[in-house]
């Protein structure tokens, strides 16, 4: 497992212990020149999307980890906290549907989701 993927793996926990919910963990190696890995996660409201992006930012501030850019915390609709290897999408739940960032990177390997019955990892 590599470090990117480790950092992956961290941010989503992270992002579960703060109560995000459908959290996807995509491998975009091959794909994208921009990043490694995307974690994708919702919570049902402005203050709870706040909440979990705080979280894992935190969470991986306590590992080494610090985030080099941090867009949409303010309006809470979609918060991306950019970690280099790893990007970070919390949407707010009506949102997320509406970029479907899984369907775009339909390609990408899924590396861990909560969909169906609970986290399945691959």
């Amino acid at each position: 497992m590599t470090e990117a993927h480790e950092i992956a793996l961290a941010a989503a926990r992270a992002a579960r212990d703060a109560k995000a919910k459908e959290v996807v963990v995509l491998d975009l190696r091959g794909l994208s020149f921009v990043t490694d890995f995307f974690v994708i996660g919702n919570g049902d409201s402005e203050i709870q999307v706040q909440s979990i992006a705080a979280k894992v930012k935190e969470e991986m501030e306590k590992i080494g980890v610090r985030a080099l850019r941090t867009e949409g915390y303010r309006e809470a609709r979609w918060v991306l906290l950019d970690f280099g290897v790893v990007v970070v999408h919390i949407f707010h739940r009506d949102t997320r549907g509406f970029y479907n960032l899984e369907r775009l990177w339909g390609d990408a390997q899924v590396v861990e989701n909560d969909y169906s019955q609970g986290q399945t990892e691959i």
